[in-house]
C-alpha cells in the first residue's frame, strides 16, 4: 500500500478539489463604520438545483486510530461541502479529482493550520473529516434537498492507502 505524503494546505495545491476558506492572503474590505474587516466570498455553495437549500451545521468527530489505512472514498454529486474547524485544532484532509470513481494513484493528503477551513467543490471525491485532536468540532456548509447526495466507492484491497500522520 502506497503511504500518503500529506502536504501543507495551500489555495494553489487545493485549487483542483475546491477552496480554502482563510484570512491569510484574502482580499478583504472594511465595513461596520470601519470597526469590521470583511473577508468577502471565500468559497461560493453550490448546489445542483433552485430548490435545493445551503444549510449550516455543526459535526463533532471523533479522532481515528493512525496510521488510518484510506479504503474508501465519498463525493457529494449535488452539492459543496464546507469544513471551518471551531476550535482552531488542525485536521487532516484526503481528496481525489473528480471522476465518475477516484483513482488509487491520485489521492492526496493536506494538513490544515487550524485558522484554516477547506471547500469541497461538488462531485470532488474525500474522505470522511479526519480531525487530529481526540474530538473537535467543525461549522459545516452543505446542500439539503431531495436525490441521493452521497456516493461511496470502496478501493479494492490492492488500492488502498496509509494515512500516517506521525510518520
Amino acid at each position: 500500500m502506497r503511504t500518503l505524503t500529506i502536504e501543507p494546505l495551500t489555495k494553489e495545491a487545493f485549487a483542483p478539489f475546491g477552496d480554502v476558506i482563510e484570512t491569510d492572503g484574502s482580499d478583504h474590505f472594511m465595513i461596520n463604520n470601519g470597526s469590521t474587516m470583511r473577508f468577502h466570498k471565500l468559497a461560493a455553495v453550490e448546489t445542483a438545483t433552485p430548490e435545493d437549500k445551503a444549510i449550516i451545521s455543526i459535526f463533532r468527530a471523533d479522532a481515528q486510530d493512525m496510521p488510518l489505512t484510506v479504503s474508501m472514498l465519498e463525493r457529494h454529486p449535488l452539492g459543496s461541502q464546507a469544513f471551518i474547524p471551531l476550535l482552531g485544532n488542525p485536521f487532516l484532509i484526503v481528496v481525489a479529482p473528480l471522476g465518475d470513481e477516484p483513482v488509487s494513484g491520485l489521492v492526496r493528503a493536506f494538513v490544515t493550520n487550524g485558522r484554516q477551513g477547506i471547500n469541497y467543490h461538488r462531485g470532488v471525491w474525500h474522505h470522511p473529516v479526519l480531525t487530529i485532536e481526540k474530538r473537535d468540532d467543525f461549522l459545516v456548509v452543505d446542500r439539503s434537498g431531495t436525490g441521493n447526495n452521497c456516493d461511496e466507492h470502496f478501493f479494492k484491497e490492492d488500492e488502498r492507502l496509509i494515512l500516517a500522520p506521525h510518520q
